[in-house]
């Protein structure tokens, strides 16, 4: 494992990571790529083209990758993981195409003796394996040529990022400069001027209004509107009171398999079979009690060949008794060594059994742990029944039922939202994954009910109706939400105006207290402060102060106006990175201006190389 480890860390172990995990890393989208033109295409990219099987993968790979660090999975956006999936694959195609043409390659010996060096294919000996390496490519159902291939191509496109994202120049004196300004600090006080505190002294005539209704008429709209119906279902909702013994049994064994614990102890047994087993099995039982031999009791009474060795069966096998193990185990269960259990009836007969021998492995008996296990069953079974409820729901939705009858049949209850919004939606249903479902154009046709949704907390079914879509709003439907818009404005200029007056009173740190209002005193605040709002932060450090002096500078904000005194800019010189740190900032600012170039790059290669989207392909892709 630590070789594989190690081997995913080097280069070629990347580039398979890549080609296998990360179908939407901009130079290893989607794993093996096929030749040739697939008919049933996405995009026709210069002279290749993606595959719709090849941008389906590609789609699922992503989402999974998305969705293993999504704690909501109602949060993903398909159109914009859809989106990005094709770009990146068109991208990738874009590339492969210019580095083909710029006869960017690596060899044969290249590759080889990548692999020669990688540990994972080196015996204990330190040689290369052509056996490791052959489990290898069985393992991933890869020929040699085909892993050639692939590292071939991906290797050549490493090639070409590099020629572009390695050429950003980025001078050193500008990063020193820019670490510089992360450095510096000064004294602040604040004071913020809130717009609503001059709402008061503002009006909005009518002239005004039609004025902006006139040059933003195009932004004013309603947003699109349902009426939407819903049932919500939990596993939590699902009630789980009684549970079987079988069922207990069913999750004990189960919690034996996941800690990897195996029942080993040797045991014995005694096997009586006829129509008077079971007296001879208890007379049996009560001679063992009274301290006769197991071994020569088997010898002498059981009825099975393995009494000739005095009972030895080995370890306990559940295949072995069938519908019969869970009494079985049931017998065995907190038995001692050289402790005989009671007779057990079987579809053998009637059986005895002895532990002869403990086992390495110490598996907690059933009665130790009933009660998790009575908790891990009822948990168990209300998922079973909450995934057969959803199964039931679903059915009833294909088959027509609207959401009334389905709540009223599968005992939910049914809730409703009115004017349920497709664009700033903050109703108790505001997840992308049920808006876009709510607002499907087939569904909201047909009026039809949704198949589950999992909105992460829980899973609903919605059925949407009166769908009112977004429209312009009229003069009149507009005049309140322009006048609460003018309205801010015009205070908000007049909280700019005070900030500003004031600011130019100050001139001094003791001209602070002269001016009638209580200023927040920060201390000494550099440009990462979480006191401040990003605007406030350039604000604070837009102007040096004056020999002696403060400086007063004063910004519109968010919630009207804030006005800032700082004294003089300090550069903390004992906290200077070191020359490796400044190395790595370097770095990482020149990838950054690295990867811009490559989005330039792209650009160009889209305007020179031919790129055609099957829309039709694109929309059934997409379930649309």
């Amino acid at each position: 494992m630590d070789k594989l480890r190690d081997f995913l860390k080097s280069w070629p172990g990347r580039i398979l990571l890549i080609l296998c995990l990360s179908p939407l890393a901009l130079l290893g989208i989607e794993s093996y790529f096929h030749s040739g033109v697939d008919p049933n295409q996405i995009a026709q990219v210069g002279d290749a083209s993606v595959s719709l099987n090849e941008y389906q993968s590609a789609v699922n790979n992503r989402r999974s990758e998305i969705l293993e660090n999504l704690e909501d999975a109602s949060l993903l956006n398909e159109d914009v993981l859809h989106e990005q999936v094709l770009r990146g694959l068109v991208d990738r195609a874009l590339l492969e195409q210019q580095a083909k043409k710029l006869g960017m390659t690596v060899s044969d010996d290249t590759i080889n003796r990548l692999l020669r060096e990688e540990a994972i294919f080196k015996d204990e000996n330190g040689n290369f394996s052509n056996d490791l390496f052959a489990t290898f490519l069985r393992q991933r159902g890869m020929t040699k040529d085909q892993l050639f291939a692939e590292f071939r191509n991906q290797l050549s496109l490493d090639q070409l990022n590099a020629s572009i994202v390695g050429t950003a120049i980025y001078p050193m004196k500008a990063i020193n400069q820019l670490i510089d300004l992360q450095l510096e600090s000064r004294k602040v006080w604040l004071h913020r001027f809130n717009w609503q505190d001059y709402q008061q002294q503002v009006t909005v005539n009518d002239a005004d209004v039609k004025a902006y209704y006139e040059a933003n008429k195009k932004s004013l709209k309603s947003p699109a509107m349902v009426d939407l119906a819903y049932i919500e279902l939990t596993p939590e909702m699902i009630k789980v009171n009684e549970v079987t013994q079988q069922e207990i049994d069913a999750q004990y064994q189960s919690f034996k398999q996941e800690l990897g614990l195996s029942d080993d102890r040797q045991i014995s047994q005694i096997l009586l079979t006829g129509s008077d087993a079971k007296a001879r099995a208890d007379a049996i039982k009560a001679r063992l009690d009274k301290g006769e031999s197991f071994a020569a009791l088997a010898k002498a009474e059981s009825d099975d060949p393995s009494g000739e060795s005095g009972g030895a069966i080995g370890q306990f096998n559940p295949a072995v008794f069938g519908g019969d193990a869970a009494a079985v185990e049931q017998a065995l269960s907190g038995l001692k060594v050289n402790q005989a259990s009671k007779p057990v009836k079987t579809q053998f007969g009637y059986q005895i059994f002895m532990v002869t021998s403990e086992g390495s492995s110490q598996v907690p008996s059933l009665a130790s742990v009933r009660d998790e296990m009575v908790k891990r069953t009822k948990a168990y079974k209300q998922q079973t029944l909450f995934a057969d409820k959803v199964t039931a729901i679903n059915d009833l939705a294909a088959d027509g039922f609207g959401i009334e009858d389905i709540a009223s049949q599968e005992n939910v209850p049914l809730k409703r939202i009115k004017n349920y919004q497709q664009d700033n939606n903050t109703s108790a249903l505001s997840q992308p994954a049920v808006i876009k479902q709510a607002f499907d154009e087939f569904v909201i046709q047909d009026q039809s009910v949704t198949t589950a949704i999992d909105t992460g907390k829980s899973t609903v079914w919605v059925q949407p109706s009166r769908y009112r879509p977004a429209k312009t709003l009229s003069l009149t439907e507009a005049t309140v939400k322009i006048t609460q818009v003018l309205k801010q404005q015009k205070a908000s200029a007049l909280a700019l105006k005070a900030a500003k007056d004031m600011a130019a009173k100050i001139k001094t740190e003791a001209d602070i207290n002269k001016q009638g209002i209580s200023f927040q005193a920060l201390g000494d605040t550099n440009r990462q402060s979480p006191l401040l709002s990003d605007k406030e932060r350039s604000l604070a450090f837009s102007q040096p102060a004056p020999k002696n002096g403060v400086a007063a500078m004063a910004s519109q904000t968010e919630m009207g106006a804030t006005l800032i005194v700082g004294d003089a800019i300090k550069t903390q010189q004992q906290s200077q990175l070191s020359a490796i740190e400044k190395a790595q900032t370097a770095a990482i600012i020149r990838d950054n201006l690295g990867q811009d170039q490559l989005q330039d790059y792209l650009e160009y290669l889209r305007v020179i190389h031919k790129v055609e989207v099957n829309d039709a392909n694109m929309a059934s892709a997409q379930g649309r």
